[in-house]
């Protein structure tokens, strides 16, 4: 909390000092925010530390699991669970729990993400939609409109997005104990950026989950650059679930890039947010890929987000 009200206070102040017409406030807190990263970082752990099986395959879905992940119609949802709870700015559910969920196989696999409204870069939508492995059907998803005062800033993006994704990773564990994610995947970086702690790994150590990023764009770091990288892909991976592990100069491996589905020749870039390894990283992705380049959990939430805005948004 300390945390989000120390975000909350540096923006209102960049805020007004960019009303003033002041320039160097930028670099003031860039430094501010670099330690904040740095502090954090320490929290990270880069190996597995979970209460769930890593899933090796898709092989071990059930008939009774198995759905059409392309087209899911009312009855559908019906059929698996009694009922999809959709949670709002002005709905929530009573919870049927009290304490998240915890097992020792993978039941629930999140999926965040922060859409905006149309030619506008501060409303928006931050949502959390979850998916019951290994069916990969929607049984929950929450939604805030939100206005992120701050700027982007390359390298910065934790500090714009996660003030605004911790609060409903606390409703959920409030509202829907029974269905709180056992991992999230975060569309944006984890370790694949300047220093090491990109959104996944934020959002992770904040709220102590699991977090995987998915990262649709190459992040330069390291040596490493976007072209090279493409045609490395192109060179050495043919074939759905081929990666190449993205290393840069100084030896480090700093994530993966995947070939996700047969369909796609674009790569997907995967790297460890907080408390899993690479490894069983790549694991979860595809396992949570089905006909499409972006794993389900992160593709349901940007979906079903910007239908949310196109429903409810009213300027």
């Amino acid at each position: 909390m300390e945390y989000l009200l120390r975000v909350e206070n540096s923006g209102n102040e960049r805020e007004n000092a960019s009303k003033e017409g002041k320039t160097n406030e930028f670099e003031e807190f860039e430094n501010e925010w670099k330690n904040v990263q740095n502090d954090l970082k320490q929290q990270m752990i880069e190996i597995d530390n979970v209460d769930f099986e890593i899933p090796f395959t898709t092989s071990d879905e059930t008939e009774e699991d198995k759905i059409d992940i392309e087209e899911v119609d009312d009855d559908d949802d019906e059929k698996e669970e009694q009922t999809t709870t959709t949670a709002t700015t002005t709905t929530s559910t009573a919870a049927a729990s009290t304490t998240p969920n915890k097992s020792n196989k993978l039941r629930y696999v999140g999926g965040v993400d922060i859409s905006f409204v149309k030619d506008n870069m501060e409303d928006a939508c931050a949502s959390i939609v979850i998916l019951k492995y290994p069916s990969l059907k929607v049984v929950y998803e929450i939604y805030e409109f939100v206005k992120l005062t701050l700027p982007y800033i390359p390298g910065f993006l934790a500090f714009r997005e996660c003030p605004s994704l911790i609060p409903l990773i606390e409703r959920i564990k409030t509202e829907r104990p029974e269905l709180f994610p056992q991992v999230l995947l975060v569309d944006g970086n984890g370790m694949l950026h300047t220093r090491g702690f990109g959104l996944a790994c934020h959002l992770g150590v904040l709220a102590d989950l699991p977090t995987i990023g998915v990262g649709k764009t190459f992040f330069c770091v390291d040596g490493m650059s976007s072209k090279q990288v493409k045609l490395d892909v192109a060179k050495h991976c043919k074939s759905a679930g081929d990666y190449l592990p993205l290393q840069g100069e100084s030896g480090k491996i700093w994530g993966a890039a995947v070939i996700s589905h047969s369909n796609s020749t674009n790569a997907i870039f995967i790297s460890q947010g907080h408390r899993l390894s690479l490894d069983s990283s790549l694991k979860i992705i595809r396992a949570c890929t089905t006909t499409n380049r972006v794993p389900e959990p992160v593709r349901q939430a940007d979906l079903r987000s910007r239908d949310f805005i196109r429903k409810n948004y009213k300027p």
